[in-house]
């Protein structure tokens, strides 16, 4: 039995990433794949589970005893597009509770940080002006959530701890204590117009991409404000800017984009309603990740369903 690592992050850093998976394997020897090393034909033969952390597009091709492949990262959908992906193998995506509590605080950061209208006193600050701003109180305020996963629920279970008023939708409509739940089409579209501030945690699927465009960012009341934390796909750009520029929308707070890193001469940067972070709202610390995608990968070698089992027909 023998595991591999893919991945294209820098040398070190994969290099992190097999030492703590071999720590967490115990005596079984974690290989390193391309870049990085190339194992011969009867290494590979042997190899039935594989860690990924964005792989090179043709990645799964030449592993003939591959069983099992683990996601290192939440998202899924670099991998289930890459045609060399075999349909009927197994694959997992990273479920670490340390990462989905990272990206609980950002949401909570963004969330405040437009409640309290700290953009608005940005701009007036650059322009050296000095004017208090009515403020409302948290419990006045309607928060939707996109997304209640695990990463959605726990960041919407710590928006309503903080007093606001959250909306959650889901395709299942999943309860979480405390949040309102909505789901499917009309839940959206009924949701959307009491959301004054609105978080995106979806994951990337046929059914979520381009979610947010011009017709169902109408349906957020004036002055609302977008916080997408999910992929770029799932906004059409052109459609907030259009959103923005009309002033349908107050702000616009943008973790994640088509293209990343975001290209010097897009529109977005300079654009004084908009928030560019470059992919930070959370970030997989190997320290916690590691020991889980090992536990999980021994549970589907034991039999076992693993944890975060991929549903094709669902993308997630």
């Amino acid at each position: 039995m023998r595991f591999a690592l893919l991945s294209r992050l820098p040398y070190r850093r994969v290099l992190a990433w097999q030492e703590l998976l071999q720590e967490a394997l115990g005596s079984v020897e974690v290989l390193l794949g391309p870049p990085h090393a190339d194992p011969d034909p009867a290494e590979r033969a042997a190899v039935e589970v594989l860690f990924v952390a964005d792989p090179a597009p043709g990645s799964f091709a030449g592993w003939p005893g591959l069983r099992f492949v683990q996601s290192l990262w939440a998202g899924v959908d670099g991998l289930l597009a890459d045609p060399s992906l075999p349909q009927d193998l197994a694959l997992a995506r990273m479920k670490d509770p340390a990462f989905a509590d990272e990206m609980a605080e950002s949401v909570v950061t963004h969330v405040l940080s437009l409640h309290r209208q700290l953009h608005r006193y940005r701009a007036q600050a650059a322009l050296r002006i000095w004017q208090p701003l009515p403020q409302p109180r948290a419990a006045e305020r309607v928060v939707g959530v996109l997304g209640m996963g695990e990463m959605g629920g726990r960041a919407a279970s710590a928006l309503q701890r903080l007093g606001f008023v959250v909306l959650g939708w889901s395709r299942s409509g999943r309860p979480v204590a405390g949040v309102e739940a909505h789901a499917g089409p009309d839940g959206l579209a009924a949701m959307l117009p009491r959301v004054e501030i609105l978080v995106n945690l979806l994951p990337l699927t046929h059914a979520t991409r381009g979610i947010l465009d011009r017709t169902r960012l109408a349906l957020l009341p004036p002055g609302a404000c977008l916080v997408n934390l999910g992929r770029g796909a799932h906004l059409v750009t052109a459609d907030l800017l259009a959103a923005l520029d009309e002033g349908r929308l107050d702000h616009a707070v943008l973790d994640v984009f088509d293209t990343e890193p975001l290209p010097a001469d897009d529109p977005l940067w300079e654009h004084g309603s908009v928030t560019v972070l470059p992919h930070v709202a959370a970030v997989t610390d190997p320290r916690t990740a590691a020991p889980i995608a090992a536990a999980n990968a021994r549970r589907f070698l034991e039999g076992h369903e693993p944890d975060g089992l991929v549903r094709r027909e669902l993308g997630y």
